[in-house]
């Protein structure tokens, strides 16, 4: 509650997605006033139960007028930003991916500096880094290889110059590794894999040895909720990962045990996408150096956790 004092209230963009809903209901949880920014089409299953405990706005990022009054109306003290558009593969239109990834992001950046906002977070992507062979650090070339990683580099670039050419604003990027948690789509790696060994049905799955860097959402929050240490930053770059690489047979494994159940696995089954890759991780170092920050969760306790959720009603 006391930190809720000093950095409320909060506006977040992308509450309708995955991680901005567990975002909301954290910062609910904790005693922030919360401002939401919804486009008119945005699917609001996440949050039905939580409006009568938000402000809502509604307005697309594409529409700086709009922004502004939003911003103007809600004057928050932080704005965490996680809205994006390209993510998904349905998500294919290049032009919106980067009307919404960087002049979306440049209307928001602005409205909060000339509102008084006090710290901004911005929530970027491992995508920005393209592929690399080892651990991926902040200093890293980026090498974006899709429409979308491009757009996210350059919204990270633009709150990095912004960030150290004004003083009136903290301004931190988080690159985001592989998120996962309670309120994925249920088209998602652990959602499906959960479901499907639940209920026997065999795994078709890429390469075992497809790799990714997975880290629980709830530890996720916990780096968007540093706000001391975040109010000092101005342009940093911080990536939120485990450090730790794990391929696609040790999350089957891993599920398999947390449910005590066995399914059959068909590897190869599922065609090599374009961005399958066994060597994708992040290095974490900066995150505890700046924020204090490790994750709180195993990849079995996160695991653990997201199947009680998907065994409750909600």
């Amino acid at each position: 509650m006391a930190l809720a004092a000093g950095f409320s209230p909060v506006f977040v963009t992308g509450a309708s997605g995955f991680i901005g809903a567990c975002l909301v209901r954290r910062l609910l949880a904790d005693g922030f006033a919360v401002h939401v920014l919804l486009r008119p089409e945005a699917r609001l299953f996440r949050l039905e139960p939580l409006l009568d405990r938000l402000t809502v706005h509604h307005a697309d990022l594409q529409d700086a007028p709009a922004v502004r009054a939003a911003l103007d109306s809600a004057r928050p003290a932080v704005v965490m930003h996680l809205a994006a558009y390209g993510a998904y593969e349905a998500q294919s239109d290049g032009a919106r991916i980067l009307d919404t990834n960087i002049l979306g992001g440049y209307h928001l950046l602005h409205a909060a500096l000339d509102t008084g906002v006090r710290v901004f977070v911005n929530a970027g992507s491992s995508s920005e880094y393209g592929y690399k062979v080892g651990a991926m650090r902040e200093t890293d070339l980026l090498s974006p290889s899709s429409v979308y990683a491009v757009g996210k580099a350059a919204m990270t670039h633009l709150c990095t110059l912004l960030g150290r050419t004004q003083a009136r604003m903290a301004i931190t990027t988080f690159r985001l590794f592989s998120v996962y948690g309670p309120w994925e789509e249920a088209t998602r790696l652990f959602p499906t894999v959960l479901r499907r060994t639940r209920e026997g049905l065999p795994l078709e799955m890429a390469s075992p040895d497809t790799a990714r860097d997975y880290v629980y959402v709830e530890d996720v929050l916990d780096a968007f909720l540093s706000l001391p240490a975040l109010s000092s930053l101005r342009g940093e770059v911080i990536n939120i990962g485990t450090g730790k690489e794990t391929p696609l047979s040790e999350v089957v494994e891993v599920v398999q045990e947390v449910l005590g159940r066995r399914t059959e696995v068909r590897w190869g089954a599922m065609a090599r996408r374009r961005w399958d890759t066994n060597r994708w991780k992040a290095s974490p170092e900066k995150a505890w150096s700046m924020l204090g920050w490790k994750p709180r969760h195993s990849l079995r306790e996160g695991v653990a956790r997201m199947a009680e959720w998907i065994g409750e009603p909600r």
